[in-house]
């Protein structure tokens, strides 16, 4: 398992390596310019642009920039901001990484517990009115666009009812509060989006997870474990869960890439201040250094994701193993 991880870990860096190179091409190559926003922009001259383009290092060609890049990023310099007045990318990216973790795993738990519940339950109700609500439901609400959905519940539960805040991460004027108070109102503020990141999602989990219940409760060891009279509670969690859940790993460690592309989404919606925003905000803006630096921590908690479902599938199923092929 050591030198599985080992060999997944080396690979992955080639991978993150070829993903920012191919997005630091495909930046310089799009149509646009950093320095667009001062371009007659009353007391800004045309000599002072290009004094500015020549201090960021934009007036040399391609090659040399992408040379300097890579090696200031292998030195872990992720270079200064071209859009928020020179400020270090890593301060900016330290900001936001904390608060779309906060998203995503709220929005993560839900799926996997809510997902995986129902999917339990439909598949124990099989046929039942509980089981076609649940099918129903969860088809309209995986085939609904998550905009779509996130603005009608702004609608709703914001400017209709006015129960829930539509943007930000708090309030403003909580910086003072206390620790309780400030808990509370950034538990509201996150109820919104983390619905719709992650319960809307969940509806595609119960449908895998039913599938997978199914298949597992007409295995002849679970014929046999009712035959021997055991609990159904105990044949559908401790035999068939068991069973059912290691196809739906896989599932999990593929929708964190989903989770963190759609945070992108519903941060720009919700006016979430997480990285999806900020890439949002640098790409309109070209800012490269945080596009590329945005880029590069979102590909290592993919990464990381798919390494997580692969060592939990060795530990639900020991049957599982990773050795090292021999001749």
């Amino acid at each position: 398992m050591t030198g599985f991880i080992i060999k997944r870990l080396m690979q992955s860096v080639l991978l993150i390596f070829l993903v920012l190179t191919i997005t630091f091409f495909l930046l310089h190559l799009a149509p646009g310019d950093p320095m667009a926003k001062y371009y007659n922009r009353q007391g800004i001259s045309p000599e002072t642009v290009k004094m500015m383009r020549a201090k960021f290092g934009l007036d040399r060609p391609i090659t040399e920039q992408y040379i300097k890049w890579v090696a200031n990023f292998a030195r872990g310099d992720f270079g200064f901001s071209l859009h928020y007045d020179r400020r270090p990318v890593r301060d900016l990216v330290f900001e936001a990484i904390p608060n779309t973790l906060r998203l995503t795993v709220a929005a993560l738990l839900l799926y996997i517990v809510i997902g995986i519940s129902l999917g339990i339950l439909s598949a124990v109700k099989k046929g039942t009115l509980f089981d076609k609500v649940n099918t129903v439901t969860a088809l309209f609400l995986y085939s609904i666009p998550s905009f779509w959905l996130s603005l009608m519940l702004i609608f709703i539960f914001s400017l209709k009812l006015g129960i829930l805040p539509s943007s930000h991460m708090q309030s403003i004027g909580m910086e003072g509060a206390g620790w309780f108070e400030l808990l509370c109102d950034r538990a509201r503020h996150l109820v919104l989006p983390a619905f719709v990141l992650g319960v809307a999602s969940a509806a595609g989990m119960a449908r895998y997870m039913r599938g997978s219940m199914l298949d597992v409760l007409r295995e002849d060891y679970i014929r046999t474990a009712r035959a021997k009279g055991l609990e159904n509670k105990k044949i559908f969690l401790k035999h068939a869960f068991r069973n059912a859940a290691i196809p739906v790993v896989t599932i999990i460690g593929l929708s964190i890439p989903f989770l963190l592309g759609g945070a992108v989404v519903i941060e720009k919606i919700f006016s979430w201040p997480g990285m999806g925003r900020l890439a949002v905000d640098a790409i309109y803006a070209r800012d490269y250094p945080v596009v590329l630096a945005v880029n590069f921590v979102v590909g290592v908690m993919v990464i990381l994701g798919n390494l997580v479902a692969d060592i939990g599938y060795a530990l639900l199923d020991p049957r599982i193993k990773v050795t090292k092929k021999t001749e």
